[in-house]
């Protein structure tokens, strides 16, 4: 799909309560909206209709269900998503239009103990500045979230291809000391924690894939695959396309 950055008002856009934050020496931004779709329900219901979901193929810690045109429900609810955050991501990311490049509902499952060392750090999507995530939570999780990280050594927060060696070398060197157990929260010997989105029921946060962040995943959240009661997203990636 190619989106173009344009938009028709509708009813529900009266309930959404947008803010642009910057975070870390680089003022990246950060898109917050509120109150986005008014129908969560229902989206976990199209969620768990899809259930049970396949453990996840990348490093992301826990299940992802990708959803592609059969899904059809739940793919209509992704296009309509996209239309309604297309003038934001327009108008926080300076681009004109974007391709839509993979959707998925995600859910959260690994304990502490289950995670690898690279899924115990923070991590980045894409080198590309154009490179969008669109997260959409869907779920009352208190505590959780989504952090924003500067790595102390090199003071790198936003990772390119000229920097993405400097940067894998030092997590490398480091891993040795590094905590041995349990999701990062807050900020460690090595990360700096330079902001944070709550994930708050309803709320979408869009924010370039380069970024070095993280999820914030309490001690005592419910670990559930069931989309109804655990921890799900909708993880939308876009390409914005400059003129």
């Amino acid at each position: 799909m190619r989106g173009a950055i344009g938009h028709s008002p509708a009813k529900r856009d009266l309930c959404m309560k947008p803010q642009l934050l910057t975070f870390g020496h680089d003022d990246s931004r950060v898109v917050v909206i509120d109150g986005f779709s008014q129908m969560t329900g229902h989206i976990r219901a199209l969620a768990a209709a899809l259930a049970p979901f396949p453990p996840a193929t990348t490093y992301y810690p826990g299940l992802r269900r990708l959803i592609t045109p059969d899904d059809t429900a739940a793919y209509a609810y992704a296009e309509r998503l996209l239309e309604d955050a297309a003038p934001f991501i327009g108008g926080a990311f300076d681009v004109d239009a974007f391709d839509w490049l993979e959707t998925s509902f995600s859910m959260v499952t690994r304990t502490a103990a289950e995670l690898t060392p690279r899924q115990r750090a923070p991590h980045f999507d894409d080198t590309d500045p154009n490179h969008l995530a669109v997260l959409h939570y869907l779920s009352p999780t208190p505590g959780s979230g989504t952090a924003f990280f500067r790595h102390r050594a090199t003071g790198i927060e936003r990772v390119t291809e000229d920097n993405m060696p400097v940067l894998l070398d030092a997590m490398k060197r480091e891993q040795a000391e590094a905590p041995q157990a349990g999701y990062i929260l807050g900020s460690n010997a090595f990360f700096e924690q330079i902001g944070q989105v709550d994930a708050v029921p309803d709320r979408v946060t869009i924010y370039q894939g380069s970024l070095l962040h993280s999820g914030i995943i309490p001690s005592d959240m419910v670990l559930s695959d069931d989309p109804m009661t655990g921890r799900l997203t909708a993880n939308l990636f876009v390409r914005g396309r400059t003129p």
